[in-house]
């Protein structure tokens, strides 16, 4: 016969071998990390991009461009404690607006009779999640002489630009484009990501307008993209620091081939624009880098000069503290890899649409 003290000691230590075991056995990827945004997942610090390795990429990967003459003013601070990854709030779609400046009242919203703000003051939300929306150097069109007269918009991470935009038509332009455009948690066409396993999506094309539609649109013509905060209204290191940016980065891609400038509609190739407050300017510089995805997930005919196929854009890095001398690593390994060099100093956030991952 067995006592109850034998049976309870029985009992208790089949329990506690149980809960070793639960706790011992590893969990699935779905499981230790939760999904988010139709299966996209918050990476954990670490997991987004890869870090560069020198045994893969060079023992030199990791250090700073010996070349680099641009200094930043001997004035330039910035927060260097913080820390960086996952406290950027997420966003859907990005909206950059042709202004030709560099500068811009201190909300760009404010700017009366301008697309910022009617994308504000309209009364029309996307319904696929946040917009961000940036005033940019992008050039206007030629007969632009005020902000309410007809300019450019490019969309991210769709990679599309469309034309002729007014405030009046901002309505239009968010029923008929930002709400159907991809964003930043919608799987790349036809690929196959962690959390995604077979995607069947088709690339992103504008569905027909009910009635005549008064925009044009167009694929942008670059492969990468590089967003550098410029605006001195809102903190003096912002515009300080990207036109020295943009000189070293134009350095390091002019014997690439990759470089663009603003005229420069060539396809593939790096665009380099200048856009308004991003947030973290106790950060700067801040640098968003996006990259498109290869030929597996491009329609048809949108190739680059080189006839590889380009298609949505597939990762945006956001970097900050970004000095001259970290321009080299980042046009050979972020820009052209998507891995990061010095990610607890300077990664802020981003995602990545192949992989099913975003930061926030």
């Amino acid at each position: 016969m067995v006592s109850r003290n034998s049976f309870n000691m029985t009992t208790a230590f089949s329990t506690a071998l149980k809960r070793g075991r639960a706790f011992l056995t590893p969990t699935n990827s779905s499981t230790a990390v939760p999904k988010l945004h139709d299966g996209f997942a918050k990476a954990p610090e670490g997991s987004l991009f890869p870090r560069v390795d020198p045994s893969i990429d060079g023992e030199d990967c990791d250090h700073d461009c010996e070349s680099c003459t641009v200094k930043y003013p001997a004035n330039f601070k910035i927060d260097e404690d913080k820390k960086l990854y996952g406290h950027v709030n997420g966003w859907a779609t990005h909206m950059l607006v042709a202004t030709g400046k560099t500068d811009w009242v201190r909300d760009v919203s404010d700017e009366k009779g301008s697309v910022m703000e009617a994308v504000r003051d309209c009364g029309v939300e996307p319904t696929n999640g946040k917009l961000m929306l940036s005033a940019s150097n992008i050039p206007p069109p030629q007969d632009h002489h005020s902000s309410s007269d007809p300019t450019t918009i490019l969309l991210l991470p769709s990679f599309s630009i469309i034309e002729n935009v007014t405030p009046h038509t901002v309505p239009t332009l968010i029923e008929q484009h930002i709400n159907s455009t991809p964003t930043s948690t919608t799987p790349l066409p036809t690929t196959t990501t962690l959390n995604h396993p077979k995607t069947p999506t088709q690339p992103y094309e504008p569905p027909p307008p009910s009635h005549p539609s008064p925009f044009t649109t167009r694929p942008c013509p670059h492969r990468y993209l590089i967003l550098l905060c410029s605006q001195r209204t809102r903190d003096a290191r912002c515009g300080q620091s990207a036109p020295l940016l943009r000189r070293e980065f134009e350095r390091h891609l002019r014997p690439l081939g990759l470089y663009r400038d603003l005229q420069d509609d060539r396809p593939g190739g790096v665009g380099i624009y200048f856009i308004s407050h991003v947030g973290g300017h106790k950060f700067s510089a801040n640098v968003m880098v996006y990259r498109r995805g290869g030929a597996a997930d491009a329609p048809s005919g949108d190739r680059s000069g080189n006839g590889d196929v380009m298609g949505e854009g597939s990762q945006c890095v956001w970097l900050a503290r970004v000095r001259p001398e970290d321009c080299e690593g980042i046009i050979r390994f972020t820009l052209l890899q998507g891995k990061v060099v010095k990610p607890e100093r300077q990664l802020r956030g981003g995602f990545d649409r192949e992989k099913g991952l975003v930061s926030w």
